[in-house]
C-alpha cells in the first residue's frame, strides 16, 4: 500500500515510442513495450505502457489484462532501483498472460509513476482513474473490447475500485489480499494499526501519518533519464496542498465522516455481478482478514470465485504450496475474458485451513457455522501499554476439548466494562497445546465503553482434541495496535465471546502443503504458558457434538 500528491496537466492522447524488450537473465519475459499517454475526464494525464507479445502485427486484436497501480515508476519498483529501462513488472504474471495470447497494460494512478494529477486514496479521483483506462483500452484497435484486472494488495484495490465504477469492456476482476475499506486498513474500530510493526505508540506518531509520508515518497520517484519530457515532469511536480488535505484526511480515525464513506467499497460492491476472482489470507496483517468478507457475502450472482488461506500478504503462485493457483487465475480470465469454451476451474471456494490442509466450500463462512457462546472470566486490568505484567490481562482457558472441533468464521465479542475515557479493549484467542504451548489464533481492539462490541479477525483453523481455547483480555496487543495509554484501571464486569465452530466434519479434498506463512506464524505467535495461569483461569464451554 501507498499513496501520493499532486501535478496538474492536460493534453490529447499520445504514442510516446514503441520497442522490442528482449527476456533479461532468467528473468523478465519478451514482449513489444509502447507508452501512451489517456486524457481522464477532469484533464489528469495517465501515464501507461501497454505490453504485447513479441511479433504480433498491430491490428491483431487480443483481450487485455491490466493492473492500475501507484507501485510501476520507471525508475524503481517499490524500494528496488532499476538498473534497466522499460517498465516495472516485477511480480506480474506478465509472461503468463502474454504467452496466453493477451496484451498486458500498466497505467499508473494520478500522481505516481509517470501520471500528473492528486491522488485521493481511493476517492473519485482515482476511481476515474480506473474507469478511464479501462475503457481506454477496450476501445483500442488491437483490443478486442474485453478488460480484466488484476492485482495483489493497492494493484488489488484499484481492480475493485473498478468494479464500483462498471467500465464498459470491464469482464472480471483479480484481487489478492485487497483493501476494502481503507479506514479499516489503517484502523480498527477507530485504533489505529502500527505501520509495518513500528512501536510508535508513545512516540506521537500515528501509523496513518508513517503511511502517508510513505506514499510521498513513492509519489516523488523521479523519471528516467531516458523517458519522455512529459514523464519526467510528472513524475517531480508535487502540490503541497494536495497532500496537506490527504494527511489530514487519513489521520481522522471517525470511519463515519464524508470522506471515508465514500470510499468504503463494501457498500458499493453490494449487489456486484461483474465475476470477481477474491483472494485474502487469514494470517495478512498488512490488509487484514477484517471487512473484506463482508464484501464476498455482499456480492450479486456472477462467476465469482474465492481463495481464503494461511498465508500473509501475497498471493500463491510460489507461497501457498498449491500447484493448481496459477492454472486456476489464467483460467478464470481465458473464459470471461479471452471468451473460451472451457469453464472456469477449481471449486468455486479455496480454503485453506491452518493445519496446512486444502478443502472446497461453496460459501466462507461455512453455511454450517454456528456461534457458540463462551462467558468469560471478569476482573480489572489497568491501561498502560508496553510493559508486559498480570495487571494488564485477563485470562480465560476452556477444559481440553474431548473432540475435534473447527473454528470457521468471524468472532465477536459483547463486554459491559466500568471504562475511563481513553481507554481500549483488546480480546485475543489462543489454541493451546497439552504442553502449555500456546498459539494466537486471532485478536480484536474497540474502544472500552459501558457496552463493547468487539469483532475479532477471521480465521479458519481446527482445533485436536485435548487441546484447550484460551481468550487474553488486556488493553492493547503491543505489536500490532498503536494505543496512546491511558494509565488507569478498566473492570470487566461481563465478557462473552461467539466462537463460530463448525458442525460438521471437514475433508480436505485439495491438492495443496504448508504455505511459508503457517511454520513463521509458529515462530512469532506462540508462547508457552505456566501451569498456574492454566489451572487457575479455567471456565467451561458448551462445546457441540460433531456430526457427519
Amino acid at each position: 500500500m501507498r499513496m501520493v500528491l499532486w501535478r496538474a496537466l492536460a493534453g490529447l492522447l499520445l504514442v510516446v515510442g514503441v520497442a522490442a524488450i528482449p527476456a533479461g537473465a532468467g528473468a523478465d519475459p519478451a514482449f513489444q513495450w509502447r507508452q501512451e499517454y489517456i486524457t481522464a475526464p477532469d484533464g489528469t494525464r495517465l501515464h501507461a505502457d501497454v505490453l504485447r507479445p513479441v511479433g504480433i502485427a498491430d491490428d491483431v486484436k487480443t483481450p487485455v489484462i491490466m493492473t492500475v497501480s501507484p507501485y510501476r515508476a520507471h525508475l524503481a519498483y517499490l524500494s528496488e532501483p532499476r538498473l534497466e529501462g522499460g517498465p516495472s513488472i516485477a511480480d506480474l504474471d506478465v509472461g503468463t498472460f502474454l504467452g496466453a495470447g493477451y496484451t498486458y497494460v500498466i497505467v499508473d494512478l494520478r500522481g505516481f509513476g509517470g501520471s500528473n494529477g492528486c491522488p485521493d486514496f481511493g476517492g473519485p479521483g482515482e476511481r476515474s482513474d480506473v474507469k478511464t483506462a479501462v475503457e481506454w483500452a477496450a476501445g483500442q484497435s488491437w483490443s478486442t473490447g474485453k478488460v480484466g484486472l488484476v492485482g495483489t494488495s493497492y494493484e488489488a484495490w484499484t481492480g475493485l475500485m473498478g468494479l464500483a465504477e462498471k467500465p464498459a469492456g470491464l469482464a472480471a476482476v483479480a484481487a489478492f489480499e485487497p483493501v476494502v475499506d481503507p479506514n479499516a486498513y489503517l484502523y480498527m474500530q477507530g485504533i489505529a494499526w502500527k505501520f509495518s510493526g513500528k512501536p510508535v505508540t508513545e512516540t506521537g506518531v500515528r501509523p496513518s501519518d508513517l503511511a502517508g509520508f510513505e506514499h510521498l515518497l513513492i509519489a516523488s520517484t523521479p523519471g528516467r533519464p531516458d523517458d519522455s519530457p512529459e514523464y519526467q515532469a510528472n513524475a517531480v511536480s508535487i502540490d503541497p496542498a494536495c497532500y496537506a488535505n490527504y494527511i489530514a484526511e487519513i489521520t481522522n480515525h471517525d470511519d463515519a465522516t464524508a470522506f471515508w464513506q465514500d470510499r468504503d467499497l463494501v457498500a458499493k460492491l453490494r449487489g456486484n455481478t461483474i465475476p470477481l476472482f477474491l483472494g485474502q489470507g487469514f494470517i495478512d496483517y498488512n490488509t487484514k482478514p477484517d471487512r473484506v468478507f463482508q464484501l464476498w457475502n455482499g456480492l450479486g450472482p456472477g462467476e465469482h470465485k474465492a481463495w481464503f488461506g494461511q498465508w500473509g500478504h501475497r498471493k500463491c503462485e510460489t507461497h501457498c504450496g498449491t500447484p493448481q493457483f496459477m492454472s486456476e487465475l489464467l483460467g478464470f480470465f481465458d473464459h470471461l475474458v479471452a471468451g473460451k469454451e472451457a469453464p472456469v476451474p477449481g471449486p468455486r471456494i479455496t480454503v485453506g485451513q491452518f493445519d496446512g490442509k486444502y478443502r472446497s466450500e461453496t460459501a466462507w463462512p461455512p453455511a454450517d457455522s454456528r456461534p457458540v457462546p463462551v462467558d468469560l472470566r471478569t476482573g480489572i486490568y489497568t491501561d498502560r501499554g508496553l510493559v508486559p505484567g498480570a495487571d494488564r490481562e485477563i485470562w480465560s482457558v476452556s477444559q481440553p476439548l474431548a473432540q475435534d472441533q473447527h473454528l470457521a468464521g468471524i468472532t465477536t465479542a459483547a463486554l459491559t466494562l466500568d471504562a475511563p475515557p481513553q481507554t481500549t479493549v483488546a480480546l485475543e484467542m489462543y489454541d493451546i497445546a497439552p504442553d502449555g504451548l500456546a498459539t494466537v489464533i486471532t485478536r480484536g481492539i474497540a474502544p472500552a465503553t459501558a457496552d463493547t462490541q468487539l469483532r475479532l479477525l477471521a480465521q479458519d483453523w481446527p482445533l485436536s482434541a485435548g487441546h484447550r481455547i484460551g481468550f487474553r483480555i488486556t488493553d492493547v496487543v503491543d505489536d500490532i495496535w498503536a494505543h496512546p495509554p491511558a494509565f488507569t484501571k478498566v473492570t470487566v464486569n461481563s465478557a462473552r465471546v461467539q466462537l463460530p465452530l463448525l458442525s460438521g466434519i471437514r475433508t480436505p479434498d485439495l491438492p495443496g502443503g504448508v504455505s511459508d506463512g503457517i511454520p513463521k506464524w509458529h515462530r512469532e505467535k506462540s508462547v508457552p504458558l505456566p501451569a498456574d495461569l492454566l489451572n487457575n483461569a479455567t471456565v467451561t464451554v458448551d462445546f457441540p457434538p460433531r456430526t457427519g
